[in-house]
């Protein structure tokens, strides 16, 4: 059976302090996301939550991009943040229309962000899901699901995600519920513990540890370091991997990505 990918990155690529702490001096803004992509291995683009991107636009970004390059995408909050989300579906088609399956082979999952206020309930999330593409383009599509109210913490939830080869966000957080229990063929994770204070805003056995629990997943466990909703269970087959270093000290992002990258490439040497 085939290996799992790790890809690991960060949210965006247009953030001024950056330029600082990651963009070379002779790097120019339009040549960001170029520079970027090569040095990580997948972004979430985020802009999508805030408004429609238009199809050149993707296309653009696929362009600038080399292959192999992966990019998670936010849906946008039209579809999430609503009282009812089985009434998404027009929305939803305006997101899909809206051409991102212009990424083409760079289109990996689309992450739909829920508002920490919305409590789960089983019918509304089957509605929901019921209404996510399972194709773009011709391609299969990828969803995850990133619920922020505690209500979603239970095993209902995630034999729901399971059915539906839905993955549960990860958050590393402790502001939101963190989903350790895997359901299905790949993980979405947001890590959100940056410390501004350390050059690549983690420790480094901090760094170790999430090279652990990247393994870990990939090679289709579940880990036992973290708590999940549900005891580990047998092992799976393989998975991708999707690892975004995402809020806290934003401008140690980039760094952190690039560490546990270099921490994972030498353990495949």
């Amino acid at each position: 059976m085939a290996e799992g990918s790790i890809r690991v990155g960060v949210g965006g690529w247009s953030y001024e302090p950056w330029r600082k702490t990651f963009y070379p001096r002779d790097v120019p803004k339009t040549r960001e996301l170029q520079y970027a992509s090569r040095q990580l291995t997948t972004i979430e683009i985020n802009s999508t939550v805030y408004r429609l991107q238009k199809p050149a636009t993707f296309a653009k970004w696929r362009d600038e991009t080399p292959d192999g390059f992966v990019f998670a995408v936010k849906a946008p909050r039209y579809c999430t943040v609503r009282s009812v989300l089985g009434e998404a579906g027009t929305a939803i088609e305006r997101f899909i229309e809206s051409g991102v399956g212009g990424l083409g082979a760079k289109l990996g999952p689309i992450s739909w962000q829920f508002a920490p206020t919305k409590r789960y309930d089983a019918a509304e999330i089957e509605a929901f899901i019921g209404l996510l593409p399972r194709e773009i383009g011709g391609r299969r599509v990828r969803h995850a699901l990133e619920a922020r109210h505690p209500s979603f913490m239970c095993t209902a939830f995630l034999d729901q995600l399971r059915r539906h080869d839905v993955a549960a966000v990860f958050a590393d957080s402790d502001e939101y519920p963190s989903f350790a229990d895997a359901t299905t063929d790949f993980v979405y994770a947001r890590l959100m513990r940056a410390d501004a204070t350390l050059e690549a805003g983690h420790s480094p056995a901090a760094l170790d540890a999430y090279a652990k629990l990247a393994r870990t997943w990939q090679q289709g466990g579940e880990p036992t370091e973290i708590a999940g909703v549900a005891p580990p269970g047998k092992k799976a087959g393989p998975r991708d991997v999707y690892f975004f270093f995402i809020n806290g000290a934003k401008e140690r992002a980039p760094a952190a990505a690039m560490a546990l990258l270099s921490r994972l490439r030498a353990q495949d040497k």
